[in-house]
């Protein structure tokens, strides 16, 4: 379902993107990288980018082919940074790199975002996350963090809870819908990764434990990246603005908790 096709795929230097790249070309597609580190393997060709400012976004839009057939968006950082850096990469810069790539985007394609189980709070957050997926284009994200009092230790959380609201709205937006482009995201609970340190000292052991405990071992890079590329696959072609929990059954089991069977 891949063979032939070309996949740009973020975050490729590490994690979930590395395994990512690396099985896409397995299966017979060709993979353009992009990180801000260049990958050891599993690439067919490779930018140089980051998409934490608008024009880092445009800079990488401009090296890419006339035409690809899916965007895999891997990158992020784990929120040690603080909020706005991690706002920036996390969600802004991955949208912003998902419009400028709608051109070259075949008709038919697909936009894949590495979401996660972290931006389970969105219902809850719902107001805030409408309001701040609401703001159009780049924005200067240290001034809207500012503005909205938003907090370092409320970064990783919040970007993930605006990128899975912002993936049920842009199945549905005029500039993907228009061509047939499907917005997927896969949510991940913990996983074996370079950053998985990091994600320790932002969001707690205790909590990364929990739900380690919950479904019995961490995830790996392997367990995600098939469900991202068959959300990437015509495989695929009638799911559209879905979340995909790739987490072991965490999410069934925070769902049965809070809802009480």
């Amino acid at each position: 379902m891949l063979f032939g096709k070309t996949i740009l795929v973020t975050g490729v230097a590490s994690g979930i993107g590395a395994r990512t790249a690396e099985l896409a070309g397995q299966m017979g597609a060709d993979v353009i990288g992009v990180d801000m580190r260049e990958p050891s393997s599993g690439v067919s060709s490779f930018i140089k980018g980051d998409i934490s400012t608008a024009g880092g976004v445009t800079d990488i839009a401009r090296q890419l082919p006339n035409r690809i057939d899916a965007l895999a968006n891997v990158a992020g950082l784990s929120g040690n940074t603080g909020v706005a850096a991690t706002l920036a990469v996390n969600f802004y810069g991955l949208r912003a790199l998902s419009e400028a790539v709608v051109p070259r985007l075949r008709e038919g394609g697909a936009i894949v975002n590495v979401a996660s189980i972290a931006g389970y709070g969105w219902r809850a957050n719902l107001e805030r996350a409408k309001t701040l997926t609401a703001i159009e284009g780049f924005p200067d994200v240290a001034s809207l963090v500012s503005e909205h009092g938003l907090k370092d230790e409320e970064g990783y959380p919040l970007s993930k809870e605006l990128l899975l609201l912002w993936t049920m709205r842009a199945a549905h937006q005029p500039l993907f819908r228009g061509r047939g482009i499907r917005v997927n995201a896969v949510s991940p609970g913990p996983v074996e990764t370079p950053i998985l340190k990091q994600f320790r000292a932002v969001l707690g052991d205790a909590r990364v434990d929990s739900d380690i405990t919950r479904v019995g071992r961490a995830g790996t890079s392997a367990d995600i990246a098939p469900a991202v590329l068959f959300l990437c696959s015509d495989g695929a072609r009638w799911i559209n603005g879905a979340n995909l929990p790739t987490d072991g059954g965490l999410e069934a089991s925070i769902n049965a908790d809070v809802l009480g069977f």
